[in-house]
């Protein structure tokens, strides 16, 4: 559970997993906060669970074996990209990404002239934002296909309970795609909008 705070994820999917699905769980929480780790680690130890957790950033974390399963609730803005990027670092079967603000790509639609004939969907403040959220995701989900994920973006609650609710599910399903009508579609879009997603930058930086 990437920028994992009070766990109350990672303690609902280990409960879920563990006893709806009857599989054997090692859970890792990581959070950049030394409090988070302490108040974590007291909780799973009173009620008797098998996590551990970790104080570290998401992009440069590193654990003893790779994940079948990464979570990232609510992770704002880039820290969404790199929990994707991480993942995909690891070769994770399963990510399941719930985005939170979309800061990136929405300054850079401010900065950007808006190409012909799409001006009436960045002319208002909150018109702009909203399409920068969805733009967004499009994206990132464009990016974990290229990546041999099968991606699917889902509302995973109802919204009376967060406007934060999209959900970025991504299977692992085969190798990297390096071109194509994955590729060609992501290209475009990228050009039409004059916008480099951060998770791009991350995919393509080499890792140690």
């Amino acid at each position: 559970d990437l920028g994992c705070g009070n766990a109350y994820l990672t303690f609902a999917a280990h409960r879920y997993l563990t006893h709806v699905r009857g599989l054997p769980v090692a859970m890792t929480g990581v959070d950049v906060k030394q409090q988070s780790r302490d108040h974590n680690g007291e909780v799973a130890e009173g009620l008797g669970i098998a996590a551990d957790f970790v104080v570290g950033g998401i992009d440069d974390v590193e654990l003893d074996r790779p994940p079948e399963v990464v979570l990232a609730l609510h992770a704002c803005d880039t820290a969404t990209d790199e929990a994707l990027a991480r993942a995909v670092a690891w070769g994770s079967p399963l990510v399941l990404a719930a985005p939170c603000c979309h800061h990136d790509v929405a300054a850079q639609l401010r900065r950007a002239p808006t190409p012909e004939p799409y001006q009436m969907l960045t002319r208002h403040g909150i018109l702009r934002e909203r399409f920068a959220d969805t733009l967004t995701d499009a994206l990132r989900a464009q990016l974990m296909r290229l990546q041999g994920y099968r991606v699917e973006v889902v509302q995973f609650v109802e919204s009376q309970h967060t406007p934060r609710n999209t959900l970025l599910r991504a299977t692992r399903a085969g190798s990297p795609v390096t071109g194509g009508s994955v590729r060609k579609e992501y290209d475009d879009l990228v050009a039409t909008w004059s916008v480099t997603p951060r998770l791009a930058e991350l995919l393509e930086r080499p890792r140690a």
